[in-house]
């Protein structure tokens, strides 16, 4: 009998994020037997600290098996605000940080808040899926901001400026960025954010999910920074990256205060409020010793050196040394294949999984998304099958 279930056609303009299909193929083609290397999906090869982990176990065993408030546990937005004014030197109440299951609510909440048919929000292309979806999900007109190979995927604010116009209400911005580990110069941020003065009502969305993932030196600027822009900006951060907390599901976001009320209400009418136990371990992890980190970050370092010298020795592949993150993103325009054909191609018979760059939108045909979030006797394997394959 043929369906037919009504369902809202929104959400029919939903996409998804193809990281987790391609793992998903992976694994499959692992469980028959076929060897694969898995440098898809972001998400770090290290275990999270032990004493993060001891402190989840001990908050279980001293009864932290209930609700908590919806915005989360006071001592977890209280360490929150303390952190980023150690890192940033930024003054922000706890009563603006909003604590969510992993940073992805934050995006989903301010796209929703902010877009509806008839007004613009403009996005990083190629950036993060789930941006360009949402918007698309709440009928905004999703409008690009190319990130330019030649500026190291950053992009240029007299163009961003250009595109503002009456009907714009949040601008995304992602620094260090997903998927091309680009980072964007203060000197742009600060052109885009005195030309933004001449658009008070527009929201600004950072997305700061990697601010700890930073190379040569290079120095994170948060737009927590920019006091003129504080009263509209929403900030992300998160667990996830830093202390290699993907599965516990934790992240937050800093929000103005004429704003912090529909998001809390979005929280109470999604999830009701982040796990117990996992606010425990995020405290632990931001008082607690930061070892892990560096060296994560020194094993990552290592791994993108070998990831772009080897992958610069390819015939027909170019990469450009990423700043920040844990992902490389090679032009392949050169080998005439498109990026989603290549992307199968290694997958199926190279045993290599990585991500088309058109999965991040349009403006990432002719390239790949290389996570390095794996040992480097791996990454190294993976170049030599990729250099095979195109050979």
């Amino acid at each position: 009998m043929q369906n037919r279930l009504q369902v809202n056609s929104a959400l029919e303009r939903l996409g998804t994020e193809t990281a987790f299909e391609v793992l998903a193929r992976a694994e499959a083609l692992a469980a028959e037997g076929k060897d694969v290397i898995n440098l898809g999906i972001g998400q770090p090869d290290f275990k999270t600290p032990p004493h993060v982990v001891e402190a989840a176990m001990k908050a279980l065993r001293d009864g932290a098996h209930g609700y908590t408030p919806a915005a989360g546990i006071p001592a977890l937005r209280q360490s929150v605000s303390e952190d980023l004014f150690k890192r940033h030197n930024a003054n922000v109440d706890p009563s603006q940080i909003l604590i969510t299951p992993g940073a992805k609510p934050i995006m989903y909440f301010a796209i929703t808040i902010m877009g509806e048919p008839g007004t613009e929000i403009m996005y990083p292309n190629p950036g993060f899926p789930i941006y360009e979806s949402m918007i698309e999900y709440t009928g905004a007109k999703a409008v690009p901001i190319e990130l330019k190979e030649d500026a190291g995927f950053a992009f240029d604010a007299d163009t961003v400026l250009a595109q503002v116009n009456e009907n714009t209400r949040l601008i995304i911005i992602n620094s260090p960025a997903n998927p091309t580990g680009g980072v964007v110069p203060k000197a742009t941020l600060d052109k885009l954010v005195e030309g933004l003065e001449k658009f008070p009502n527009l929201v600004i969305l950072s997305d700061e999910i990697y601010s700890q993932m930073l190379y040569d030196g290079e120095i994170h600027v948060s737009l927590l920074d920019y006091e003129s822009i504080r009263d509209r900006l929403i900030v992300i951060d998160g667990w996830s990256k830093t202390y290699a907390m993907t599965g516990w599901r934790l992240g937050y976001g800093v929000w103005p205060t004429t704003l912090f009320d529909y998001a809390e209400r979005l929280a109470v009418n999604s999830y009701s409020c982040p796990n117990a136990a996992s606010q425990h371990a995020g405290i632990a992890a931001l008082t607690g010793p930061q070892d892990q980190v560096g060296e994560m970050l020194e094993a990552f370092d290592t791994r993108r050196k070998a990831v772009v010298e080897g992958l610069n020795q390819i015939p027909n592949i170019t990469c450009v040394m990423p700043k920040g993150a844990f992902y490389a993103f090679p032009n392949i325009s050169a080998t005439r294949l498109n990026a989603r054909e290549l992307q199968q191609g290694l997958l199926e018979e190279a045993g290599v999984a990585l991500v088309a760059g058109t999965s991040f939108g349009a403006l990432g045909e002719g390239y790949l998304r290389v996570s390095y979030a794996n040992s480097l006797e791996n990454v190294e394997e993976s170049i030599r099958r990729i250099a095979k394959y195109l050979s």
